[in-house]
């Protein structure tokens, strides 16, 4: 299980597994409950690549990231390690 701590949202940080370059599980600590649990329950079971290609870059309210471009981000870097 790896830990990501987010910056610019309102979730805290991201808990996350990979198993052969597959997501195998995704929780967020804090942001939009309903909201964090669809994205995790939706990326499951995704490669990482293609979860990054999705969720890369989408903003919230300007921010200029979302929680879903920070799971891209701590996906991304997971896999440069």
């Amino acid at each position: 299980m790896a830990v990501y701590k987010t910056k610019g949202v309102c979730s805290r940080s991201i808990e996350f597994e990979i198993e052969n370059d597959t997501v195998k599980s995704v929780k967020f600590n804090g942001g939009c409950n309903g909201n964090t649990q669809g994205i995790a329950s939706l990326v499951k079971g995704m490669k990482v690549d293609e979860v990054i290609a999705r969720l890369k870059g989408t903003d919230c309210n300007g921010r200029g990231t979302s929680c879903p471009d920070q799971l891209a981000r701590a996906l991304e870097e997971a896999k440069a390690q």
